[in-house]
């Protein structure tokens, strides 16, 4: 499909959609579709390469659209194009269970690579995505062979370019010479506001050349054939990402809405919906398309002939590199090497048999060793704490690219860097990292302290949403982390990150529970995790039989959030437990230290270790009734809010729900009652009611 003499109603065919759908739903944001339709008819009718008919084929270019409040836009082009995503679903736009959701949402609308709508984000993700290509076409691509070679395609406006994590991820995209991410900029000059001259006085040209992009305008946004050259202009790049500035008019062809705030984010109405028709010389009547338009639009015979032309191309590749090959499918399709089972029990026993006193965040680094060494596909990285977060393995050497070719700098094996120096930009390490993980190829992992998941918070939650494995390491979990102070200390950020749906969160309290935890987050194709780790250093934790059942590495009983970690036998008691501790991390050595205080007193105690609360919330009835046994009081204990404790029928918590203070660690145990003495009397006090 190329434009035609049809090209400006092929734009008005988007506008048409656009008002239509919008003034149905009586709601949504009409304005940007019927600005950057020309656009779209430039990029879609001549460059994008995808096809309708599989939109998962695996060198499809990415098109993300970053200001996803304008989501009619991409509905519509995926239904003029030949998507399935019939007219029935762009009339029920904006309503329960279709699959035109108010912002475009993976998973759930064909064709749709990433959820956006948060702004700013999509611009990020697209950048993760350009950056998953370059180092796929780097390991996997061979002389006469460029498997991986497609490109990613990003519109984005106003309002993505003034949220700061546009500053964050165009500045890696510039040093990581991302060259194969092309952004259109919507520059409209309008928001909900008004005229963001006021407010938005950026020099953006000048902005994206300081972060080393190529930057081509501003052109006319609403001639096609000149944002097509642009493109073209803007593929033959090899070292820089390329910004295209297109001046346009938002709500396009709107006598009386057009460049006001008004056609942003309200329907246009039934009288101006008929006045623009008129202007636009559109006579079709609503959700109507003529059936030449619908020719010019269609690309699945197109589609059709570049996936076949990619399949002789991927056939030669294999029958010339056939372990490549493989590995390249079982990496994209997201699959697990089948050693990864005997890899995790190995890591988990090894963790048992040695029995290491360290903080959490080194045995996770300990767990990552085992890991990264195994699976190719973990790309890790930090946002510059490398030092502390300790994702850096022997198997993950920096992530570099040449200053001149721009190229994956490789080693002496011709391996590529496999950890990532995000440096100080915790939301787009996390935005980026989605990206990553939706493009396909790679898991990727990423660190910085817990107290700064506020940073990054939204990305997390977008990750959730979209049901995409990604791994957060944050370590410096707590009080614990000492002299740094209550800014640095976290207090409540794990109970935050609990609320958040589909997120799992793991808390482990010794070197097996981290390499449960490791396991559980790479073998979870459909959740982020986050692990919350300590700074300070965790005895090992002997486990019971039902810990070790059935494998001896515990992964059995630890993976299902919570277990029995020591009963009342195993201190000298002979009875039934009085009392069950639960707890967390750090936390579960004052649990077992409590026990043995309150043995000497006669009275007997369950201890149960609860890594992950999220999980345990998964399990069966039976299951927690077996760890949690009705009629026996439960004391929570964890350096943290209190908060999200209650609901699990406790009737004490040590914990924390106050800022921390500046003093050496141990001084806030003592100061804030974290101490097995404490634990023990708030127990006693408990039995005594």
């Amino acid at each position: 499909m190329a434009p035609t003499q049809n090209t400006p109603q092929m734009a008005n065919a988007i506008r048409a959609l656009a008002m239509d759908a919008v003034q149905q739903a009586n709601s949504g944001h009409p304005g940007a579709p019927m600005g950057m339709a020309d656009m779209a008819v430039a990029l879609w009718g001549e460059h994008l390469s995808h096809n309708p008919t599989n939109p998962l084929w695996l060198n499809r270019d990415r098109f993300v659209l970053s200001n996803g409040h304008g989501s009619m836009l991409i509905y519509a082009l995926l239904h003029l194009t030949g998507y399935k995503l019939p007219m029935s679903e762009l009339k029920n736009f904006r309503q329960l269970h279709s699959k035109t959701a108010g912002h475009p949402e993976f998973g759930i609308t064909p064709g749709v690579e990433t959820t956006t709508g948060p702004l700013g984000q999509g611009i990020t993700n697209a950048v993760g995505m350009a950056l998953a290509e370059k180092l796929l076409a780097s390991e996997f691509n061979r002389e006469g062979h460029n498997v991986v070679d497609h490109h990613t395609y990003v519109m984005l406006g106003d309002g993505c370019l003034m949220e700061g994590i546009s500053h964050e991820a165009a500045s890696l995209a510039g040093a990581w010479k991302l060259n194969k991410l092309i952004a259109l900029y919507d520059d409209n000059g309008i928001s909900i506001d008004g005229q963001v001259a006021p407010w938005f006085a950026d020099n953006t040209a000048l902005r994206f050349v300081a972060y080393g992009w190529n930057v081509i305008g501003p052109i006319d946004g609403h001639d096609a054939a000149a944002v097509s050259k642009a493109i073209a202009e803007a593929k033959l790049q090899t070292e820089h990402p390329t910004l295209i500035i297109c001046k346009t008019h938002i709500g396009k062809g709107s006598p009386n809405r057009a460049n006001t705030s008004k056609a942003h984010g309200e329907p246009l109405g039934a009288e101006e919906i008929k006045l623009t028709r008129a202007a636009l010389g559109w006579d079709s009547a609503p959700f109507v398309i003529p059936k030449e338009i619908y020719a010019d639009w269609d690309a699945k015979e197109k589609g059709k002939a570049a996936e076949a032309a990619w399949n002789v191309q991927f056939a030669a590749y294999k029958a010339a590199y056939p372990e490549l090959a493989k590995e390249l499918l079982r990496r994209m399709k997201g699959d697990l090497p089948k050693n990864f089972v005997q890899t995790a029990v190995d890591t988990v026993i090894g963790a048992h048999q040695k029995a290491e006193t360290v903080a959490s965040r080194k045995a996770s680094q300990l767990a990552l060793e085992s890991f990264t060494a195994a699976l190719p596909e973990l790309l890790g990285g930090s946002a510059d704490l490398t030092g502390s977060n300790l994702t850096n393995t022997k198997s993950t050497p920096q992530l570099r690219f040449d200053a001149l070719t721009g190229g994956v700098v490789k080693n002496e094996a011709g391996q590529g860097g496999r950890h990532i120096n995000y440096g100080v930009r915790e939301f787009g390490m996390a935005a980026i990292m989605n990206g990553v993980a939706l493009h396909g190829g790679f898991i990727p992992y990423g660190g910085t302290f817990l107290t700064f998941s506020d940073y990054s918070r939204n990305a997390i939650r977008m990750a959730a949403l979209m049901k995409i494995r990604v791994v957060h390491v944050f370590t410096h979990d707590s009080i614990g982390l000492g002299e740094d102070g209550p800014t640095h200390q976290s207090v409540e950020h794990a109970a935050s990150l609990r609320l958040i749906p589909n997120l799992d969160v793991w808390r482990p309290g010794d070197t097996a529970e981290t390499a449960v935890a490791w396991t559980v987050a790479l073998q979870n194709k459909a959740k982020p995790t986050a692990l919350l780790l300590s700074r300070q250093n965790i005895s090992y934790a002997p486990k019971g039989d039902s810990a070790a059942a059935p494998d001896a590495s515990g992964i059995d009983a630890i993976s299902k959030g919570a277990y029995v970690l020591s009963e009342p036998s195993e201190v000298g008691l002979k009875k039934k437990a009085q009392a069950v501790i639960i707890a967390t991390g750090s936390e579960v050595q004052l649990a077992l230290k409590a026990q043995e205080l309150l043995a000497t007193k006669k009275i007997a105690v369950r201890v149960v270790s609860m890594p992950s609360t999220t999980t345990f919330d998964q399990q069966t009835a039976a299951y927690k009734a077996e760890v949690l046994p009705a009629g026996v009081p439960r004391i929570a204990v964890e350096m943290g809010s209190t908060d999200g404790w209650w609901k699990y029928g406790v009737s004490a918590v040590v914990g924390l729900d106050t800022f921390g203070e500046s003093a050496p660690a141990p001084v806030l145990f003592k100061h804030f009652g974290f101490t097995p003495e404490n634990v023990a009397e708030t127990v006693q006090k408990v039995l005594s009611k």
